[in-house]
């Protein structure tokens, strides 16, 4: 694992400005200059008697406070706004380059890990999630990137391992992460393989495993599956809703053993590579 490099607490306000959408870090830049600079601007209240000094001290403190944030925290979050535009452009370059790697020469396994995480992220952007990035400390930070899609939250682990297959041990301990947090579900994307105890571990438990392949194929697909879920001479019924984990059109199948036996479900038409489910209902 790489070691984290100590930053200042302006840096890291910046790369927290720089995750997020460009137009959050520009509302929060001007939100912070409206607040602040009316306090900054505030007179001291100079009548307060001697045993007030205290209450009057800690006004002071505020105000200085308020009047150097009301340049730093704007100027901060611009510079993130910036950025994040940036890192934007720089994510649909990346993905572009790889999808077209014959033209490009960039590949999946010649980039660093950490545009390997931009990739990925942008992939799940494309499907539809909206996408957090955490910013691991390293090729084996933990969780690198949050998903939401409605209420649901899923949590993405990437591992750019080229010459080893990920293990069973990973995907364990990502288990147990995905259950502290409440997810949804999760995904391990790797540029490479898995062993036959990882994929068995992950099978039933709501976790993707996603390979070098299966991502390469994701990054070429175009948006072709997000737009047949909205052809406009289908009636609400016909309509196919998307997987949660995968984005793929949905086919109704029936479950054949367990409590639901003989019911009908909606799953993932990409089975068995994505096992993702949602209730079956006519307004799916």
């Amino acid at each position: 694992m790489a070691r984290r490099r100590r930053t200042s607490l302006i840096e890291d306000l910046i790369e927290i400005a720089s995750r997020l959408p460009w137009w959050v870090s520009l509302l929060i830049a001007l939100g912070s200059w409206f607040i602040l600079h009316p306090i900054a601007d505030k007179s001291p209240d100079t009548l307060r008697g001697a045993h007030q000094v205290g209450p009057f001290m800690a006004d002071q403190i505020f105000r200085t406070f308020a009047f150097f944030g009301q340049f730093v925290l704007p100027a901060v979050f611009l510079i993130g706004a910036i950025g994040s535009v940036l890192a934007k452009a720089e994510r649909k370059r990346l993905r572009a380059n790889v999808a077209n790697a014959r033209e490009s020469g960039q590949t999946i396994e010649g980039i660093s890990w950490r545009e390997f995480e931009q990739l990925v992220g942008e992939t799940f952007r494309r499907k539809g999630f909206t996408v957090i990035e955490k910013g691991g400390n390293g090729p084996d930070g933990g969780v690198d990137l949050v998903l939401h899609l409605g209420t649901d939250k899923y949590l993405v682990q990437c591992k750019q391992w080229k010459a080893i297959k990920v293990g069973v041990t990973v995907i364990r301990e990502f288990f147990g992460v995905m259950a502290a947090e409440g997810a949804a579900g999760g995904f391990v994307v790797s540029s490479g393989k898995y062993t036959a105890e990882a994929k068995a571990f992950a099978e039933g438990r709501n976790i993707q495993l996603v390979d070098g392949s299966l991502l390469k194929r994701w990054i070429s697909t175009s948006s072709e599956a997000l737009s047949s879920a909205s052809e406009p001479n289908k009636s609400i019924d016909q309509i196919e809703p998307l997987c949660p984990l995968c984005r793929l059109p949905m086919i109704i199948r029936t479950a054949k053993r367990g409590g639901n036996a003989g019911k009908n479900f909606w799953g993932c038409s990409g089975f068995p590579n994505c096992r993702g489910i949602r209730e079956f209902s006519r307004s799916s």
